[in-house]
C-alpha cells in the first residue's frame, strides 16, 4: 500500500536527471554513451578556487556556517553585483544557499500561497514548474517559439496577468533556449508591470557570464522594479563549480529575512569549505574565466553548423549559456527503424537508444516541439554526437 504523501506523489521526476540516469545505466550495460543532456560545464573548477578550499581545509573551517552565509562571503556577493551589474545590496539583503536551486525554492517557499499564479515564459529551467506546485502555486505558461528566439513580449504578458498573479520568473541566459533578453525587451516587460504593484520578478542569472553579446541586463537596474526584483545566482556554470553547491539571493530585506528563516529550518548553512571557495571565485576579475567563454562560443558555432546537415531540425543562434534547442516537430508521426516519433519525449529516447547520444526532451521545459542539447562536452563528442543523430534519423 502506497501511504507517500499526495505532494511526492504528484511531484515530476527531473527530466534532465532521468535521462543522465538512464545514460549511466546504458554506460553499465557497455554501451557507449554521449551525454549532451546536463547542463554541466567539462572544464575543471579553475585552481586558484580549489587551493582556497585546500587552504579553508588546513585552516580547520568545519563548523556550521551562519545560515544565510559567511559575512565576507556577503561582502564579495555585494561587491559582485555592483561590479558587475551595478546592483547596490547590503548584507541583509543577501542569502547564500545550498545551490541556486535551493535559492529558488526558498523563494517559493516564502511567497506563494495556494492559488498564487506564477507567469513562466516558455521554455522556462526544467524544475520551475515543479517547485511552483510544491509550494501551492500555479504555473502559467506563456508560449513562444524558435520564430521569435523563444522570448515572451510585453504584449504577451500584459494578457497573461490575472488578478491571482503573484510572481513572473525567467532565467536570462536561458535555459534551456539560451536566449538573453536586451534591456529594451525588459524595459518594455517593466514597463506592463508599473501597472501592476502587487507582481514580483524572479531573475535567475546562474549563466549570466557565459553570454556571447555581452550585454547583460538584469531587471533590477531599473529603478522602479529593484523594490521588486529578486536575483538568483551562483557558481555552478561560469566557475564551473556544479558540484561544489553555492546560489545566492539579491533580493529586497524583507523577502531575504524570510528566506533565511526558511532556510534555518531546512538545512542550515551552506557547505564550509564551499563557502571558502566561492569567495575567491567572486573576487576574481571576470577575465579568469574568459578562456571556458571563448571555448562555449567555438562549440556553439560548431555545433549550429553541423545541425545545419541535420535534415528536420529547425535551429536559432542561441545568445548565451550552452545549449541550443532545435524544434523537430517535422518528425512527428514519422516511423524511423521501427520507432515512431509522436512527441520529444519519444525523440530524446530514441536518440538515446538508437544514436546512443542522451538529449533532453522540451516537453520537460514546457516547448513541446524543442529537443534540449547542450554543448557543455568537447568538440570531439560533439562532433561524433551529431553524426551519430544524423545517422540515426537517415
Amino acid at each position: 500500500m502506497n501511504q507517500l504523501s499526495d505532494r511526492i506523489n504528484n511531484l515530476s521526476t527531473s527530466a534532465t536527471l532521468a535521462m543522465a540516469a538512464k545514460a549511466r545505466e546504458l554506460r553499465a550495460e557497455g554501451k557507449d554513451i554521449i551525454g549532451l543532456s546536463l547542463g554541466e560545464p567539462d572544464f575543471n573548477t579553475p585552481d586558484f578556487v580549489k587551493e582556497a578550499a585546500i587552504k579553508a581545509v588546513n585552516e580547520n573551517y568545519n563548523s556550521y556556517t551562519p545560515v544565510d552565509g559567511y559575512g565576507d562571503l556577503k561582502d564579495a556577493i555585494i561587491n559582485k553585483f555592483k561590479r558587475d551589474n551595478n546592483l547596490t545590496y547590503t548584507a541583509s539583503q543577501i542569502v547564500v544557499s545550498t545551490g541556486a536551486k535551493q535559492s529558488l525554492f526558498n523563494i517559493a517557499s516564502v511567497m506563494l500561497n495556494k492559488g498564487d499564479e506564477v507567469i513562466l515564459p516558455c521554455p522556462y529551467w526544467v524544475s520551475y514548474s515543479d517547485i511552483i506546485k510544491l509550494n501551492g502555486g500555479v504555473p502559467v505558461e506563456v508560449k513562444t517559439d524558435i520564430n521569435n528566439d523563444f522570448k515572451m513580449s510585453a504584449e504577451q504578458l500584459r494578457a497573461a496577468i490575472t488578478p491571482k498573479t503573484k510572481m513572473i520568473w525567467y532565467s536570462s541566459p536561458c535555459n534551456p533556449s539560451g536566449s538573453v533578453y536586451s534591456k529594451e525587451e525588459l524595459r518594455a516587460i517593466a514597463d506592463v508591470l508599473l501597472d501592476y504593484p502587487h507582481i514580483y520578478i524572479v531573475s535567475d542569472e546562474i549563466y549570466e557570464h557565459i553570454n556571447f553579446i555581452g550585454d547583460h541586463v538584469n531587471m533590477a537596474q531599473f529603478d522602479d522594479m529593484y523594490h521588486r526584483t529578486i536575483t538568483v545566482n551562483g557558481v555552478s556554470k561560469a566557475f564551473s563549480m556544479t558540484g561544489w553547491r553555492i546560489g545566492y539571493i539579491g533580493a529586497p530585506d524583507w523577502i531575504a529575512r524570510a528566506c533565511n528563516k526558511m532556510q534555518g529550518q531546512v538545512t542550515s548553512g551552506a557547505n564550509c569549505i564551499a563557502q571558502r571557495a566561492v569567495i575567491s571565485a567572486l573576487e576574481a576579475d571576470p577575465s579568469e574565466i574568459k578562456y571556458m567563454i571563448d571555448e562555449f562560443k567555438t562549440r556553439r558555432k560548431l555545433i549550429l553548423n553541423l545541425l545545419e546537415d541535420v535534415e528536420g531540425f529547425k535551429t536559432n543562434e542561441p545568445e548565451g549559456a550552452f545549449y541550443v534547442f532545435p524544434d523537430v516537430s517535422a518528425y512527428f508521426g514519422r516511423t524511423i527503424k521501427g520507432t515512431t516519433i509522436n512527441n520529444t519525449s519519444d525523440m530524446a529516447m530514441f536518440l538515446l537508444e538508437e544514436a546512443h547520444v542522451a538529449t533532453v526532451t522540451g516537453e520537460a521545459f514546457g516547448n513541446p516541439d524543442c529537443i534540449r542539447i547542450s554543448y557543455a562536452a568537447s568538440q570531439e563528442q560533439i562532433i561524433e554526437a551529431i553524426r551519430r543523430i544524423k545517422e540515426a534519423l537517415s
